[in-house]
C-alpha cells in the first residue's frame, strides 16, 4: 500500500498544491486522484504565474479571450476559472461521496485586496456566482483587514479557504470569523452547513529562524506550531460552541497544513507530511512533495492532540530569542507581499502574452 493511501485511511485529507493546464489535458491530475488519493486541489498567484509562464496552453484561451475585449486581471480570472471548474468537475465525485467534507479545489481573490475589507467581499461574491460550482473554495486572507470578510461571506453562505495563517493566534482568528459567520446564519433562518479550511502556513517558519537557533532546533519550528494550532483546533471542534452549531447542522471548518514542502535541502523532502499526520485536518502538498511521499514516504503515528510535545519544543525554539508572535505577524505580511510580487508578475505574463497573440 503507498504511503498516500495509508495516510488517506489515517483520516487526512490529500491535496495538490499545483494546478496547469497541462495537469488537467494529459491525465496527469487524474492519476493522482486515483493512484495516489489526492482528493482536492489549491492553487495560489505563484502556482498560476509558473503555470502560464511555462506553457503554451493557455494561448488558444487569451486569444478567445482577447477577442472578447477581455485584459489583464479580468483574463485571468477567466484562464483560472477554465482550469479550476475542469479540477472541481474531476473531484466532484469525492465531493458528493463525502457530503461535500472533501473534493475541493480553491480560487484566490486579487491578493492586491489583502488589506481591503470591502473590496474582498465584493471579489469573492462575484467569483463565486462566476464559479458556478459547490466545490470551489474562495480563498481569501486572514489578515486583519481580511477576517470581516471572511464574516461576511460565510454569513453569505460562499464556501471559504481561509489563506496566509501562520500561527495558532490566526488560525483561532480566523475561525472566530467562521464561527460568527455561522451564528448569524442561524439566527437568520438560514443554512448553516457552509465549508471553510483555515490554511495553516508550516515551512516559512523554519526558513525564517533557520541561521537563529541550534542545529538539534533546525526545521522543528513548522512543525511544533502545526501541532499547537492543531491543538486549538481540538479543543475548538469539541467546545460546547462548536458542538450547539454541528446539533444544528453546520461543518467543522478543517484545519489544512499549507506550505508544506520541504526547504532546506539537508532535511527529509517529506519532513512536514510525516511530522503533520492527523485525522479530519487536510496536507496540501507540491506536486514534487507528493510525489516524494507516495515513493519513500513514511506513516508513522498522528500527531497527539494534547499540545504537550509542541509546548516543549516551543519553549527550547523560545529559549534561542525568537519572539513567535512578532515572528508570525511577521511572515504573514511578507507572505501577502509574496503574493502580490506574484500576482504583478502573472498579470505581466498574461499581458506580455496577450500582445504576442495580438500580433
Amino acid at each position: 500500500m503507498k504511503a498516500t493511501e495509508q495516510l488517506h485511511q489515517l483520516g487526512q485529507s490529500l491535496w495538490l498544491d499545483n494546478i496547469t493546464r497541462d495537469l488537467l489535458n494529459d491525465g496527469t491530475l487524474r492519476r493522482y486522484i486515483e493512484e495516489l488519493s489526492v482528493t482536492g486541489l489549491t492553487s495560489n498567484p505563484t502556482i498560476f504565474h509558473h503555470a502560464i509562464k511555462n506553457s503554451l496552453a493557455y494561448d488558444s484561451s487569451i486569444t478567445r479571450g482577447l477577442e472578447k475585449g477581455r485584459r489583464g486581471e479580468e483574463l485571468f480570472f477567466d484562464l483560472a476559472l477554465e482550469d479550476l471548474s475542469a479540477a472541481a468537475d474531476l473531484f466532484r465525485p469525492i465531493y458528493d461521496r463525502t457530503h461535500g467534507t472533501d473534493g475541493w479545489v480553491s480560487l484566490e481573490v486579487s491578493p492586491l485586496l489583502a488589506y481591503d475589507t470591502k473590496l474582498t467581499m465584493k471579489a469573492a461574491q462575484e467569483l463565486h456566482h462566476r464559479a458556478a460550482r459547490p466545490n470551489l473554495f474562495i480563498k481569501i486572507p486572514g489578515t486583519k483587514e481580511g477576517l470581516p470578510a471572511i464574516e461576511e461571506s460565510i454569513f453569505a453562505g460562499i464556501p471559504v479557504n481561509v489563506t496566509l495563517l501562520f500561527s495558532c493566534e490566526h488560525y483561532l482568528a480566523a475561525a472566530e470569523a467562521y464561527l460568527r459567520g455561522i451564528e448569524r446564519r442561524l439566527a437568520a433562518g438560514l443554512n448553516p452547513n457552509v465549508q471553510s479550511v483555515a490554511s495553516l502556513f508550516i515551512s516559512r517558519w523554519d526558513v525564517a529562524i533557520a541561521s537563529r537557533v541550534p542545529e538539534n532546533l533546525k526545521d522543528q519550528l513548522g512543525i511544533a506550531v502545526g501541532m499547537e494550532s492543531y491543538h486549538a483546533y481540538c479543543n475548538l471542534i469539541q467546545s460546547p460552541r462548536y458542538l450547539r452549531l454541528l446539533n444544528s447542522g453546520a461543518a467543522i471548518q478543517r484545519l489544512l497544513f499549507a506550505s508544506t514542502g520541504t526547504k532546506d535541502p539537508k532535511a527529509s523532502d517529506t519532513l512536514y507530511i510525516e511530522g503533520l499526520a492527523a485525522p479530519f485536518t487536510v496536507n496540501t502538498m507540491p506536486e514534487k512533495t507528493l510525489l516524494a511521499f507516495a515513493d519513500h514516504g513514511h506513516v508513522v503515528d498522528v500527531i497527539s492532540s494534547d499540545g504537550l510535545r509542541a509546548s516543549s519544543m516551543l519553549r527550547e525554539i523560545k529559549k534561542s530569542g525568537i519572539d513567535l508572535q512578532a515572528l508570525g505577524a511577521k511572515l504573514q505580511e511578507e507572505g501577502a507581499a509574496s503574493f502580490v510580487a506574484s500576482w504583478k508578475d502573472l498579470i505581466s505574463i498574461i499581458n506580455s502574452k496577450s500582445s504576442s497573440c495580438n500580433a
